[in-house]
């Protein structure tokens, strides 16, 4: 009778294996008919698997590594090689999302943008920080949506613009209020800048298209009536303190100039269209979803995630960093892939270097003054004065 495939077979006559008893460990002792061999079979990809499983649990959840099987030192021997295993980004369904989320956040001197649909991330990118190039670079392997949730980074906002010219875009509201109040402080005296920062209250609890209209006419107001007031501007004198901004050659500023800031953020906002997007009713989904006005789903999902677990595993090393937010930001999409198919043999097994080779190494790079050749430059010359002497 063949042999089942998950029958094992003798290592020394080639005939098929049976069950023999448990050892004290538990395990299943073969014994083979034909010659009488014993011995006891292991499955190393079933380790594996379960080591992995186990690298998982502990790097995605809240256990300590104490709190794992066995010591923990033992534990971080059996995952060593589970840092090897390389997350690659998504592979690109092709699938249009009505809306997408667009933000950086950084740790570690890293930064990793995201794109993020409201319920799971869509794709990822890792960089230096938030510059045109790195955004191109993600939002090319990712189909242009409708509209796009953005911070308003200058970076992204070039991306966009070449990338996903026909998307349209929304502003997030908290940065928006970030920035006016960054200008204009929480106690402002300036009844200009009081007016300002009672707008971007009134802007916060806009909800329809009637009310929108009303705050633009009430914005429009607000420049009309302040509109001298922002051109004053100071004259340089000797000895007079001058604004950072302002260069030493110039003879005069605007006296104003945060609160000139805060104004022409909201001229580009209005300019641009990208202040009341959410609420354009041909934008609409007919899922019935509606668009955000903030990131703040992405800011209270991945980014808060991605800070959670550097805290919990603080002190990792920054490949190690790196690796495990990106398990986490793969756990996070909509169809995650299986751990185990992104293991390759090289990360089981990788190629170790031989004591030979490495020395062989090592002496094809060094300088040449550091091989055994003769050098004048090292003194292996006559040697002339005291030196030469010989001594009695």
């Amino acid at each position: 009778m063949p042999a089942t495939s998950h029958r094992p077979r003798c290592g020394v006559c080639d005939c098929v294996l049976v069950k023999n008893g448990k050892t004290s460990a538990g395990r299943t002792r073969w014994r083979c008919k034909s010659c009488g061999a014993s011995q006891v079979r292991s499955r190393s990809d079933v380790t594996r698997k379960s080591e992995l499983t186990q690298f998982l649990t502990w790097i995605l959840g809240t256990q300590s590594q104490a709190a794992m099987a066995g010591s923990a030192r033992g534990f971080r021997k059996r995952i060593q090689w589970c840092w090897r295993v390389e997350v690659p980004p998504p592979v690109p369904t092709g699938v249009v999302h009505h809306q997408l989320m667009l933000d950086g956040t950084y740790f570690n001197g890293w930064c990793v943008l995201i794109a993020y649909n409201g319920q799971h991330v869509v794709d990822w990118q890792w960089c230096d920080r938030e510059k045109k190039i790195a955004w191109q670079v993600l939002l090319e392997r990712i189909p242009a949506p409708a509209v796009a949730i953005i911070d308003g980074g200058t970076g992204l906002r070039a991306a966009l613009k070449e990338t996903w010219p026909e998307s349209k875009i929304q502003r997030c509201y908290f940065h928006v209020f970030q920035n006016i109040r960054r200008e204009l402080t929480f106690q402002t005296r300036i009844p200009a800048g009081k007016e300002l920062a009672a707008l971007t209250r009134v802007l916060m609890k806009v909800s329809t298209q009637d009310e929108a209209i009303a705050w633009l006419r009430e914005y429009a107001a607000w420049e009309a009536k302040w509109d001298e007031f922002l051109k004053h501007r100071t004259k340089a004198k000797t000895g007079q303190e001058r604004p950072s901004s302002v260069s030493r050659n110039s003879r005069w500023w605007y006296t104003h100039q945060r609160l000139r800031r805060a104004r022409n953020v909201y001229r580009r906002l209005i300019q641009e269209h990208c202040l009341f997007t959410w609420l354009d009713t041909d934008l609409q989904p007919d899922t019935g979803e509606k668009i955000h006005r903030t990131t703040s789903p992405l800011e209270g999902g991945p980014n808060k995630a991605i800070k959670e677990l550097l805290r919990l595993h603080r002190g990792l090393p920054e490949e190690h960093a790196r690796t495990a937010v990106d398990w986490l930001l793969e756990s996070l999409t909509e169809h995650p892939r299986q751990p185990w198919s992104l293991v390759k043999p090289e990360h089981l097994n990788p190629a170790q270097r031989t004591k030979n080779a490495s020395m062989e190494s090592d002496e094809s790079q060094a300088p040449e003054t550091y091989s055994n050749h003769f050098s004048w430059e090292d003194g292996n010359g006559i040697q002339t004065g005291w030196a030469g002497r010989n001594q009695p």
